[in-house]
């Protein structure tokens, strides 16, 4: 019963009543021996923005704009992961190749066409990221030579993989107070005919 229990005080809200704005909260400085957790945006904890590969180009750029990110995740009807999609892969070389390619106009292209498809995206295992440091996710990035990298976590209750976590090298540039930026050399033959044709 309710009665069992002493009620909170309360306080009346004083006209410096702001609302929250993580983005703009101070962030305690990490160096490369800090825990990489520190350096993860927590999808368990912050809702990762998606959008549905059938939509148009400028729809993605739009609420990237609105939500002040650089990175969408990209999904079918059902939910289900498809691919993620950067800025990048929408101002860049991408559309452009997209369109000489297939014969489209800019404004029949969809989100599908230039998005990194889950099947060419790394993932790491929370469990690894739990007990490694920044330092090594840095390196671990700059093998890869990506700008950001997926964490993932098994669902025990159907054995389905979740995305738990995102890292982005702007973000621990950010955090670390240094730039990142990566050159990764290509290491085949496919992997530079790739890039040619679908990077830029």
């Amino acid at each position: 019963m309710a009665t069992d229990y002493s009620p909170l005080p309360t306080l009346t809200l004083p006209r410096t009543t702001d609302l929250v704005r993580l983005d703009q909260r101070p962030h305690p400085p990490i160096s490369m021996n800090s825990p990489a957790l520190s350096a993860m945006t927590d999808l368990r904890l912050v809702n990762p923005i998606g959008i549905r590969g059938d939509a148009g180009l400028r729809e993605a750029h739009q609420r990237m704009i609105s939500h002040g990110i650089r990175l969408l995740f990209v999904h079918d009807h059902d939910g289900s992961l498809l691919g993620i999609v950067t800025a990048v892969d929408l101002l860049g070389e991408r559309p452009i190749q997209c369109m000489k390619e297939h014969g489209k106009h800019h404004d029949d292209l969809q989100v599908s066409d230039v998005m990194t498809p889950r099947a060419r995206l790394d993932a790491l295992r929370l469990d690894d990221v739990a007990s490694a440091s920044v330092g090594q996710l840095v390196a671990t990035m700059q093998q890869l030579g990506r700008q950001h990298a997926l964490v993932v976590e098994v669902n025990p209750a159907n054995g389905h993989h979740e995305l738990c976590g995102l890292f982005s090298t702007s973000h621990i540039a950010r955090l670390l107070g240094r730039p990142l930026s990566f050159i990764r050399v290509p290491q085949a033959l496919s992997e530079i005919q790739y890039s040619l044709l679908y990077t830029g």
